[in-house]
């Protein structure tokens, strides 16, 4: 069961990974800094976003607007911190 928890845990810290790269994508599009044009960077970019939109969405529903700025990522970066912090706190000592 530990090994399932640790693994879940893992799979956690990925997707907090791939929200921070998506992050940083988007403010480097906005700037112009990567082209979305480019074959290998809109694959990048197709793929994470297929990855994280369906988290962020449902909190950019409920969020307020904000004009340009979009804090939806650090909501669910930090609703990953919580899950984390549950598991390795409640769960995880309690499992033989």
């Amino acid at each position: 069961m530990r090994a399932l928890l640790d693994l879940v845990l893992l799979v956690l810290k990925l997707y907090g990974y791939v929200i921070i790269i998506v992050a940083i994508m988007s403010w480097l599009i906005a700037f112009n800094v990567i082209n979305i044009y480019n074959n290998v960077v809109r694959s990048i970019w197709t793929s994470m976003n297929a990855l994280t939109e369906p988290l962020l969405r449902p909190i950019r529903s409920m969020l307020p607007t904000m004009g340009g700025l979009d804090i939806s990522p650090i909501v669910l970066l930090l609703l990953l911190f919580l899950i984390e912090d549950i598991i390795v706190t409640y769960i995880y000592p309690n499992v033989f």
